[in-house]
């Protein structure tokens, strides 16, 4: 199957991709509203929530744009090249998740991002309250896997 085949064939199965597949792929995190699939040799998330997937597409973008000093971009126009998107995604979600116990230890923390988010606007207001500021050291300081020396 080409590349081009695998995307169509995709976007027919998946219609409403997962917001943080990218970080849920490589294994920094789950949510309760997902659904992994196969598709040829390569792992899919979808969403179920309708609700859920608009949260998190608006928290993704604030994430994107608060990050972009921190990621040294001028301007970020769209989704990031591969190690930059796991930075903002697994990284904004892990400072998500300190900022929202520090308020409540008993909050969910990334095993469930729909949880996260509803926690952290229980306790922050609209996502567009969250401290940036916090979340965003988090993405500066998130590593990535780290390649074998050789």
């Amino acid at each position: 199957m080409d590349e081009d085949q695998y995307r169509s064939v995709y976007r027919s199965v998946n219609q409403r991709k997962c917001v943080f597949e990218k970080a849920i792929n490589a294994r920094h995190c789950n949510c309760s509203c997902s659904r992994r699939f196969n598709l040829a040799d390569r792992e899919g998330v979808a969403c179920n929530s309708d609700s859920r997937y608009e949260d998190c597409l608006k928290l993704l973008l604030h994430l994107r744009q608060n990050a972009s000093f921190a990621l040294r971009i001028a301007r970020i126009d769209g989704q990031l090249p591969h190690a930059n998107e796991i930075r903002v995604q697994a990284g904004g979600l892990s400072g998500l998740q300190e900022v929202v116990l520090k308020q409540d230890p008993t909050a969910p923390d990334m095993n469930d991002i729909a949880g996260l988010l509803g926690a952290a606007e229980q306790h922050f207001g609209q996502i567009e309250d969250f401290p940036y500021a916090e979340i965003i050291k988090a993405i500066t300081s998130f590593k990535g896997r780290q390649r074998p020396r050789r």
